[in-house]
């Protein structure tokens, strides 16, 4: 993590300073997006950005950049997701102010002592856009046309006999 970055901070104090920090972080020191990342090679920077919007409403808008080791579904080969996230977050103090975000902002539920863990939050957001299926641009599509065998499509339907003994009756 970058040197001069606190690891918590008080996002309330920082809302109204209307202060901002920015920050390097590697990937190795995100524990729980290793799982999804073929190695930890490379680094993440990041930047938050505390204010009030003209309604008052408290926000901090998070923007992320970092290129994320994958291995490619299709290929099976590792392959670097570029990965640029901006991101606007509501601060709430409860799951009742949510309704009243303005579009756009995704809600942020703060703990009572208002302290944000930096790193944390950019670890949510990143595992937030690891694909499902990562695939690396570019590949060629995997797709056959299975034909039938000729065995298999030569061999007497065996609902054949109910057919012709439903239409006796």
């Amino acid at each position: 993590m970058s040197a001069n970055l606190p690891e918590m901070l008080d996002a309330w104090r920082m809302v109204a300073a209307r202060r901002g920090v920015e920050g390097r972080v590697p990937l190795s020191s995100l524990t729980r997006l290793q799982d999804s990342l073929v190695d930890t090679e490379g680094e993440v920077r990041f930047a938050l950005d505390f204010d009030r919007d003209a309604l008052k409403v408290p926000y901090v808008e998070l923007r992320i950049d970092a290129e994320l080791p994958l291995t490619c579904q299709r290929s099976l080969e590792r392959f670097l997701l570029p990965v640029q996230i901006v991101q606007r977050l509501g601060l709430i103090r409860d799951e009742a102010e949510e309704a009243a975000l303005p579009p756009g902002y995704e809600p942020l539920l703060m703990p009572e002592n208002g302290m944000l863990r930096t790193v944390e939050l950019v670890e949510d957001e990143l595992i937030l856009a690891v694909p499902v299926v990562p695939i690396s641009p570019g590949t060629e599509t995997v797709e056959g046309d299975w034909p039938a065998e000729e065995a298999e499509s030569e061999r007497p339907n065996p609902f054949a006999a109910l057919s012709a003994l439903k239409k006796s009756n």
